[in-house]
């Protein structure tokens, strides 16, 4: 796990690299500073190195603390190419997410007279993205509009020092999390070995109908734009002797569509789930690709807090409607079959900012008084990523909103954003059985602080959290298509094994929900740590508690930061006073 997390810094500072550039003239050098020590490399150097692979007498004193892969890792990184277009790259960086990671960029990468880096390394980057070469470390360099970038290496080592913590205090979570688990399914004689089975599909049949909804009321609220339309995905589960259909809804996270996770409702729907997929419009794939296309200003409206919950309650107030509507055209489902429909008791599921969504239906509220806490002068130097999101909460008209539907009886978050948004006082009021998922390699909601703690927060006597070991925010996600708009996530970003999580989720919603949506409590032992255990493989370890100490958790949180040493061997010249 600190691998992964080191990498993904890693990566961030190699896109930091790039960062530092200049126009025509471009820099010459690049200074790296700590306190009163100070030590540069021509920008040549790197040049020749990553054309040529040579390596110069002015980079031969940090090359010496690399070893040959590490040198292949710089070589790579300093040629590898973004092949994204000036328009795109500038919409992002002017948006208030892109914005943000500029300020936090900026401290550590500065201009030549040591001033925030800020709007150097927005130049940079847009002109670098008009270029034919387009962005690489080296064009980057060469377009930075001051003659030397300076990187501040004792910010930087500071956030070293916060990614480490968060890194070491993660992995003894996951730990303790593991080992509750593990004693728990020591100590019961169920044989989960022979529970696989809802891994694999159900034995219903369905069928999918696509709803055009428009809700014209949404401008009572004073937020967003007024009226709201949207699509909705209904797979409706075809089989013999059913009477009431459960109902699940599900939401899909940012950027994201309905058809991100069309194999959970498939799966669902085969065991006799009615799911319902809304298309959340201002913050899904097309506000993302508007965003890019410089149609829109920021990759999700504040709005979109309160705007997701109400599409879900106008979602289920809809499928109540079409069973009292008479049918307009052929191919329009049977109304009769919409009355069928148990919208009394309904089951909410979603990912990321979907978490959130079926969260707040559950009962959780906002709170803007831990936001303002969280969204200080402080939020430049987190690695919380979610935090981002989270805070533009802020936006919203101060009231005291009650986003929670009656109707949802049951609630599954997978990688949900709640430290902030809803915090402790917001997420206790979520009374209704939930579970939490969540992955140890999440770098966008940190399993530790988004959903390991927050799950000793819940209120309810039926919760359950679930980890998924080594997954990311993406391991779940379904696989993406071009036709529907979702951008595509890198297989790196991914992670290991996507097929092997999304068969865990397959197997847990439909127990979850078999549970407490359709009352069957035989199910029940498949939510129990022994059947993690017995369904559990490499490279992604799986376990389930429903306890889980506050006062350990608290104990972690509360450590103090490790100590780092600057640029691991090379600081050590740092440290001698050796720079120059």
């Amino acid at each position: 796990m600190k691998k992964q997390w080191l990498g993904w810094l890693g990566g961030l500072g190699l896109t930091i690299l790039p960062v530092v550039s200049a126009p025509a003239w471009g820099a010459e050098r690049i200074y790296i500073s700590y306190a009163a020590f100070e030590r540069s490399i021509p920008i040549e150097a790197l040049e020749i190195y990553a054309k040529e692979g040579r390596i110069t007498k002015e980079l031969a004193g940090y090359a010496r603390y690399l070893n040959p892969q590490q040198r292949a890792r710089l070589r790579a990184g300093l040629r590898a190419r973004v092949n994204q277009d000036n328009i795109t790259i500038s919409q992002f960086l002017y948006s208030p997410s892109g914005e943000q990671l500029l300020r936090r960029l900026g401290k550590v990468i500065q201009t030549e007279s040591r001033q925030s880096g800020f709007y150097a390394i927005r130049a940079a980057l847009i002109q670098a993205a008009a270029e034919p070469e387009g962005i690489t470390a080296l064009n980057v360099l060469r377009q930075f509009p001051t003659e030397g970038i300076r990187v501040n290496l004792a910010v930087a080592t500071d956030t070293l020092r916060q990614v480490e913590q968060l890194v070491d205090q993660t992995a003894m979570a996951v730990t303790a999390v593991r080992n509750q688990s593990q004693a728990q399914a020591s100590g019961t004689n169920t044989n989960a070995s022979q529970l696989r089975g809802l891994q694999y599909r159900g034995p219903f049949s369905w069928q999918k109908e696509t709803l055009k909804l428009e809700d014209a009321s949404r401008a009572r609220l004073g937020v967003g734009d007024g009226g709201r339309t949207f699509l909705a995905d209904v797979y409706l589960p075809k089989g013999p002797g059913q009477g009431l259909i459960p109902v699940i809804v599900f939401s899909h996270g940012l950027g994201s569509d309905r058809q991100t996770y069309a194999y959970l409702a498939e799966h669902l729907a085969s065991y006799g789930f009615a799911v319902a997929v809304p298309e959340h419009p201002g913050s899904g794939a097309q506000q993302v690709t508007a965003l890019l296309n410089g149609q829109a200003s920021e990759v999700a409206k504040p709005s979109e807090f309160v705007d997701r919950p109400l599409d879900v309650k106008f979602l289920l107030d809809e499928l109540g409607r079409r069973g009292a509507t008479p049918r307009t055209s052929p191919s329009q489902i049977d109304p009769t079959y919409y009355r069928r429909l148990n919208l009394q008791q309904v089951g909410m599921i979603g990912h990321s900012f979907g978490g959130y969504t079926a969260l707040a239906l559950a009962g959780a509220r906002l709170n803007f008084e831990k936001l303002e806490e969280s969204c200080g002068t402080n939020l430049d130097r987190t690695l919380n990523v979610s935090l981002l999101l989270q805070c533009r909460a802020l936006v919203l008209p101060k009231r005291n909103y009650n986003l929670s539907d009656s109707r949802v009886k049951a609630v599954v978050a997978i990688d949900p954003l709640t430290s902030s948004v809803f915090g402790q006082p917001g997420l206790s009021l979520v009374k209704v059985p939930a579970m939490l998922v969540a992955g140890s390699a999440d770098t966008v909601t940190p399993a530790l602080l988004e959903q390991i703690q927050p799950f000793t927060w819940l209120s309810s006597p039926q919760k359950y959290l679930t980890l998924i070991e080594g997954a990311t925010h993406f391991s779940t996600t379904g696989e993406s298509s071009v036709k529907t708009g979702a951008l595509p996530v890198p297989p790196e970003v991914i992670g290991p094994s996507p097929s092997l999580a999304r068969r865990y989720l397959n197997a847990l919603s439909a127990a979850f929900f078999q549970t407490y949506i359709t009352k069957q409590p035989g199910y029940a032992r498949y939510l129990t740590p022994a059947y993690a255990t017995a369904i559990s493989q490499t490279p992604l370890r799986l376990s389930i508690t429903q306890m889980l100490d506050p006062a350990v958790l608290e104990k972690l949180l509360s450590s103090k930061l490790p100590k780092v040493k600057v640029m691991a061997s090379a600081s050590r010249p740092l440290i001698r006073g050796e720079l120059r």
